[in-house]
């Protein structure tokens, strides 16, 4: 075991919230690294493993979204090298497997057991009162040290902040690819995202870059909406769908948006018919959002002449349809040319005591992104 300090956010037991306890960590083994995390992002999807919508083993560590230092190398590793800033992603990528190889880094064949926790060779590296933890997506970013595969671990230039670096993870390339790559947003597009939090606002910001003509942000929270309106580039912004009806007919001549996002934490099937009702023909509206249950099969009430005479596109998105080799450092690059807004993304940062403060905030409204900041 590492001698180290290591204090983590681990859930028990669903619904019992994270609890900051003390951890032992294994050495880093063949190809992986120990990282000293300087900053991790509170995404929705963790909560999902904390209420039980997930049905993850437990106990784990939460977190998959992380910035940090490179403190340790196991042997073979190649990828980065002690003193490495490295933004962890949350699904490792392999490089050449049939769909690495395709470009489609986000659906490794790497990815699968990710749920689990453990590593790559199926083993833990965290311990409490000497049992076992996983780590979620075989991060564990709730926690001031980790262990993973140098797969997972993407470079950064050394003077980025941690704070919006860490969100690089997940958030921001998911709701960013959801809009210029799954949804296929061009220039003179009309646009609208429905759900504008840590990820939605991406999908934002996303039409924002390309050059969307009309960009329609949907969120209940006033807070969110004048953030899209006045922070991430949105033209027009409402509370509900309905509510957005009659400006979508006015800008399209009835024809329906061109790229249409679904980024709600908890995505029902009425909030996907909902946005496929808002698209145009062969429109394309692509769904981010995780449901309740999201193992089970649901029924979209989806009007399939409407969807295949008007020849509708629905598409799953997994990290925007990104890879992380390259849309990592290029969405860095773009943030440090002031290309890329990922300042005003993270509203308050929290110490891992306050981390279910941060959740809290999160249901609220409160917050586009929360974050955990470390002292070492």
């Amino acid at each position: 075991m590492l001698d180290l300090d290591v204090r983590a956010g681990v859930c028990f037991e669903a619904g019992t919230g994270w609890k900051p306890v003390k951890v032992e960590l294994d050495e880093p083994h063949d190809h992986e690294v120990l990282v000293r995390v300087l900053a991790a992002g509170l995404c929705h999807s963790d909560d999902h493993l904390q209420t039980g919508d997930f049905s993850y083993p437990l106990p784990q560590v939460g977190g998959h979204e992380a910035c940090g230092i490179v403190e340790k190398v196991g042997p073979g590793t190649e990828r980065v090298k002690v003193g490495d800033k490295v933004v962890v992603s949350y699904l490792p990528a392999c490089g050449h497997c049939y769909w690495c190889s395709r470009g489609m880094q986000q659906i490794c064949d790497n990815g699968a057991g990710s749920a689990d926790g453990f590593l790559l060779d199926g083993t833990p590296r965290i311990f409490h009162d000497g049992q076992p933890v996983g780590a979620m997506m075989r991060v564990g970013s709730f926690a001031n040290w980790l262990v993973t595969d140098e797969a997972q671990c993407v470079k950064v230039d050394d003077d980025l902040p941690p704070e919006q670096m860490s969100l690089l993870s997940c958030g921001v390339p998911t709701g960013f690819g959801a809009m210029t790559k799954t949804a296929e947003a061009r220039p003179g597009y009309v646009c609208l995202t429905m759900g504008c939090g840590g990820i939605g606002m991406n999908s934002v910001q996303g039409a924002t870059v390309i050059g969307a003509r009309v960009n329609i942000a949907i969120d209940p929270s006033e807070f969110h909406r004048t953030m899209a309106l006045e922070h991430f580039g949105a033209t027009h912004a409402f509370a509900t769908i309905d509510e957005a009806r009659d400006l979508i007919a006015h800008e399209t001549n009835g024809q329906g948006v061109d790229s249409a996002v679904v980024a709600i934490g908890i995505t029902q099937p009425q909030h996907i018919a909902e946005a496929l009702t808002t698209i145009r023909k062969r429109g394309i509206c692509a769904v981010i959002g995780l449901g309740a249950i999201p193992d089970e099969p649901v029924d979209l009430n989806v009007n399939l002449f409407d969807f295949i005479v008007y020849a509708k596109q629905l598409r799953g998105v997994l990290f925007g349809w990104s890879s992380f080799g390259y849309d990592i450092p290029n969405l860095a690059n773009m943030y440090a040319d002031g290309k890329y807004n990922l300042n005003d993304l993270v509203t308050r940062t929290y110490p891992l005591e306050d981390v279910n403060q941060g959740y809290a905030d999160m249901h609220a409204g409160r917050n586009i992104r929360g974050v955990l900041t470390f002292d070492h």
